[in-house]
This record gives structure tokens, sequence and C-alpha cells, in this order.
């Protein structure tokens, strides 16, 4: 099979044009299941969402107070006479009246109770004054009804979402709000994408496990974490192969394992031009390879291709760990999103100005770690987190976003517009 991304030739590619041909790996979303509505926060929508009531499903009350039919607003011209009525029924949260309202008579509601028949206003507890009469009847005063307004604190039946109405279509990531919309139209499961499947793993001999000893010329393994964190992020779940020894037998039967179960594999470093290692061998015999060079820092080299039968895809990171990072959310988190089905592919943007001076080269894209905030004024202020080496990986904590400058601009003065990449961070 000829894969797209391998008729790129030896050129520099563009950041765009390598985003492009990473999507070409894959042909759309993976297949549809259903889940407990309790399980789906962070998936996403395989249908659209339609309801099949309204919401709310009856005009009911939005404040604590009295229900009743209410004049034209002409009818209640300042410095009109105290109205008072009689206090007919009470109706509370999910009870029904069961007779309609005469003139003269109102009901005592509760917040999210149906309107009777006959009332269109409820006015608040806190503007009623209550009298009981001779004959027994509670009786109710209204002493300002210039300042009622017909139709106040009224929730209308389908004010927020009417039957037959599109809520949420195919391809939303559900949050907590996605969520409780769903379950304000009853639905107990709904139809997501599943999850993608990333297989990741490590390779060298000097590559060692968190909490082991640190040999003389080894380094741990922070790539791998990274990278797990960031699947995690984007909605997939992680086959984590471990470190793999440089043999070429164990990374084979790796691999083996990898497109057997997973949708995409992902590694970094090791697997570049030049490098004549057992990893870059046993690739090369599972699928198709090719190696681009694309025009941004930090990453530059990235490997990609399609491994066994199935074809799945394969991402070979730079080693450097921002590097690693950053080609991650600029070409493997879109073929994540387009593996969900999500519309929405691209890395989300923003303008901000920058408080100072950035450097920067024509004819590539930088990627600097930058730390974006309001200013007294509302507009978007950014700064750089200091030194931009890819091995310099405190700079991503300290980042909350990336600093993107397109590759026809040499530098960036302070007080220009830039645009930014918002990172996931914690709250």
């Amino acid at each position: 099979m000829t894969l797209s991304c391998f008729e790129l030739g030896e050129r520099m590619l563009g950041v765009e044009e390598a985003r492009d041909a990473v999507l070409a790996l894959v042909s759309g979303p993976l297949s549809a299941e259903f889940v407990p509505l309790a399980r789906a926060h962070g998936r996403v929508l395989a249908e659209d969402a339609i309801s099949p009531i309204d919401v709310p499903q009856r005009t009911n009350a939005a404040m604590d107070g009295i229900a009743l039919a209410w004049p034209e607003a002409s009818a209640a011209d300042d410095g009109a006479a105290p109205v008072c009525l009689r206090r007919v029924m009470e109706i509370h949260a999910g009870q029904v009246a069961t007779g309609a309202l005469a003139f003269g008579e109102c009901a005592g509601i509760t917040t999210g109770a149906p309107l009777p028949p006959g009332a269109d206003t409820v006015i608040m507890r806190e503007q009623l004054a209550e009298e009981a009469g001779d004959d027994g009847v509670r009786r109710v005063i209204i002493d300002q009804p210039e300042r009622v307004r017909r139709g106040q604190n009224v929730r209308q039946a389908g004010e927020d979402i009417a039957r037959g109405a599109l809520t949420l279509a195919a391809g939303t990531r559900l949050g907590a709000a996605e969520l409780g919309l769903l379950a304000s139209l009853g639905r107990a499961e709904v139809a997501v994408q599943r999850r993608p499947r990333v297989a990741l793993f490590s390779t060298g001999d000097e590559v060692t496990a968190p909490g082991q000893p640190l040999p003389e010329a080894g380094i741990h393994d922070a790539n791998r974490y990274s990278l797990m964190a960031l699947v995690a992020e984007h909605g997939a779940e992680v086959l984590d192969l471990g470190i793999l020894p440089d043999v070429r037998d164990a990374i084979a039967d790796a691999l083996a394992r990898a497109t057997a179960e997973a949708d995409l594999v992902i590694t970094s470093g090791g697997v570049s031009v030049g490098d004549a290692d057992h990893t870059r061998a046993a690739l090369a015999e599972q699928g198709e390879l090719g190696f681009w060079k694309i025009a941004i820092r930090p990453g530059r080299p990235l490997a990609c291709g399609r491994l066994g039968p199935r074809g799945v895809p394969f991402l070979g990171l730079p080693g450097n760990p921002v590097a690693a990072m950053v080609t991650f959310l600029q070409v493997a988190a879109p073929l994540l999103a387009r593996l969900q089905g999500r519309a929405e592919v691209a890395p989300s943007r923003r303008v901000a100005i920058a408080d100072h001076d950035l450097k920067s080269r024509s004819g590539r894209v930088d990627y600097l770690r930058g730390v974006y905030r309001s200013d007294a004024e509302g507009r978007l202020r950014v700064a750089g987190t200091g030194a931009q080496g890819s091995g310099i990986l405190s700079s991503m904590v300290q980042a909350n976003c990336l600093i993107e400058i397109a590759d026809e601009r040499a530098a960036v003065v302070a007080g220009e517009a830039v645009t930014i990449q918002p990172l996931f961070r914690f709250p």
C-alpha cells in the first residue's frame, strides 16, 4: 500500500502539511459503543442527541412565592392600590394542580412546581404580605403591584430545550455540562466512539525506569510518562509496553502485540534517519515507514507509517522531552481526535499580546513555552517561560500555553499580537 506520507520526499515539510499527512493515515473514527451515562465523561458522542421531551417538561415557577394571572402592564400603573388575592391552593415541586385559578385567586408555589391552569406569573415570597380573613380563607396582599410584570419568574415549557431539537451534535466530547444535559433528557446510556488504544514504548540501553539506580551514562524514562498522560488527556487508553531492551526479537514481539491490540503506536527517539538500531529495523519489517523533517522547533524529525496487516498508524516522535510533547500536540493529538470522530482536530488557538520580544527564525514554526493572562482591560497577554531548549522539561511545567510563531516571522516585538495554544492544566 502506498501512503501519502511516503510521497512527500526528503524536503522539509510545513507543520500543517505534516498534520494533514498524519490525519490521512486513518479513514475515520473507530466503531461506536453504548456506555452508561455515569461512565461517559470525556467520551465523544457517536450520534446526534435529539431531545424526546420539552425541557422543562411543563411551565413552572422560577421562585418560591405565589402563582396567579396578572393583567397587562398598563393595568398596574405606578401608585396603584395594593392587590388582595385569595390563596386557594398549594403546589409543590413534583405536584400538578388539580384545578384552575379563577380571577382574584392565587396559588402558593415552590421553585420548579408546574403553574396551575390560569396562571402566567409568579411573585416571590419577599414581595408579599399575608393575612387570614374571618371566613378562614388566607389572603395575600401585593403592596407594590407596579413592580410586577406579567410572565415574571416563570420558566416556559421547552424554554431550555424543545422536543425534537438537536441538543448535542455527534463529535461532541462529553464534559460535566453535557452529561447533565443528557441526563435532563432522561438518557441512561449514550452511544460514544470507542476510545483509541495507544501503544507506547521506550527503547535503548541507556533508558532507565524511574525508581531504578541511574547508570553513569543513563537517563530516566521521562518521555513515556509525559506521553501516557497526554494520551489520557486526549481521550485515549494507554497500552504501556514499558522499556524494551535493544534486542531485535524483543522489539519485534512487542510491536506484534501492539499492532494486534492498539489503534496507534507511538515511540520517541531512536527511529530517525541515520539511526541504525534494532527498533527501526523491526518497524520496517512489520510495515511501511517514512522519515520526515518538519519545519518546526522544537521537533523536526518525525517517523510515520503503518504497521501490521491492519495498517495501524505509527508515529516516532523526537527524543528530546519538550520536542516529544510539542510534536505530540501538533500531530498525534489531531490523529486521536479523528479516531474519536471529533469535528475539530486542529489545536485550539487564541491571540495574545507579547509582553516582550520573542526570538524566532523565518522558515520554521517556533513553539515557545509561555504563560498567558488577562490584563486590566481584559486583553490576553503572554510572556515566555525563559530558556527554551528542547530538553528543558521544566519549561513545560511552568507554561500554560505554547506561543506559536508562524514560519514567515523572523521575530516578535513586544506589543505585537501572537498566536497561542492553551495547554491543558489542572485548576
